[in-house]
């Protein structure tokens, strides 16, 4: 079984479980073309699929700038290792005043070290921002947060990145997905991954009908092969887009459960639609199998 790297971001709705059966379902030659991602957010599918040359983005400008930085080289395993040695010993002498102080600086500077700061030390892995842009999820009570092994897997997580954007042309865009989408062609790949519709939103990732429905129209039109990834139903609804919109298109339903707490009362099955404008050419078995993740989901 391959096994699946964590990038350093923290995301809700990772698709760190479904990179088996995206792969699986994969019909392009990631040698050629372009890989677009026009919801980047963690990042985890395409560094995964590794293809040769790819354009990321996302309208959210803190995450395009983070990885930006690994790219040019101004955040590395090691200036990181040495943020959180020292911002790690502060938090665990000042707790939450001390997590107060470094939103405060960010929310003014938009200093990537301390976007990774708050993503991993806020509460629940939360990506969340008011109207104005500012980061505004509570701090997570750990004032132990970034232990020593802690802070390797995520120097271990930059690593990793750092040296997929050495060996192959990735280009990291802040911009909204109908101007990237407009650049995709034929030999090319796209993977979607857009906020779920009648889900969650936030500042940067606030989703309607509207927009679904301008992706719905893109998709629809586009000659590179695409891969969607959206809700289609757990326990309590179904996502009636996926009749209204997606039904046009080759669709393979994954089963999967995520955790709300850490009670086993709180392990709930969701199901995952993934949307193709291509058949695949062998039968594959879509039942979720349990994956091997490297560095952990988080």
């Amino acid at each position: 079984m391959n096994k699946v790297f964590i990038p350093p971001i923290k995301i809700q709705g990772i698709k760190s479980k479904l990179i088996a059966d995206i792969k699986k379902f994969l019909q392009w030659d990631k040698n050629n073309g372009i890989y677009f991602e026009p919801f980047m957010g963690s990042g985890v599918v395409g560094f995964n699929i590794a293809p040769k040359r790819a354009i990321f983005s996302d309208n959210n400008p803190h995450i395009i700038e983070f990885y930006q930085n690994i790219q040019n080289g101004i955040i590395t395993k090691n200036s990181m290792k040495n943020y959180l040695d020292k911002e790690g010993s502060n938090l665990q002498k000042y707790g939450q005043e001390h997590y107060l102080r470094i939103r405060e600086r960010f929310n003014k500077t938009h200093n990537s070290f301390d976007f990774l700061f708050l993503n991993r030390s806020c509460f629940n892995g939360l990506m969340r921002f008011n109207a104005k842009g500012g980061f505004n999820v509570p701090f997570c009570k750990k004032e132990n947060r970034f232990s020593q092994a802690y802070i390797t897997k995520i120097t271990n997580q930059i690593e990793w990145v750092s040296q997929l954007l050495k060996t192959n042309d990735y280009e990291f865009r802040v911009c909204d997905f109908t101007d990237s989408l407009k650049l995709a062609k034929q030999e090319d790949f796209i993977y979607c991954d857009p906020p779920y519709i009648d889900r969650h939103s936030d500042y940067f990732n606030t989703w309607s009908e509207d927009k679904e429905q301008a992706l719905y129209d893109i998709l629809s039109k586009t000659r590179a092969k695409f891969i969607l990834s959206t809700w289609h139903s757990n326990q309590y609804r179904h996502n009636i887009y996926i009749s209204t919109l997606w039904g046009q298109f080759n669709i393979d339903i994954i089963e999967h459960f995520y955790h709300l707490g850490a009670s086993e009362n709180n392990r709930n099955a969701i199901k995952e639609s993934l949307v193709k404008n291509y058949t695949v050419a062998q039968v594959c078995d879509t039942q979720h199998t349990k994956q091997q993740s490297l560095f952990g989901d988080f």
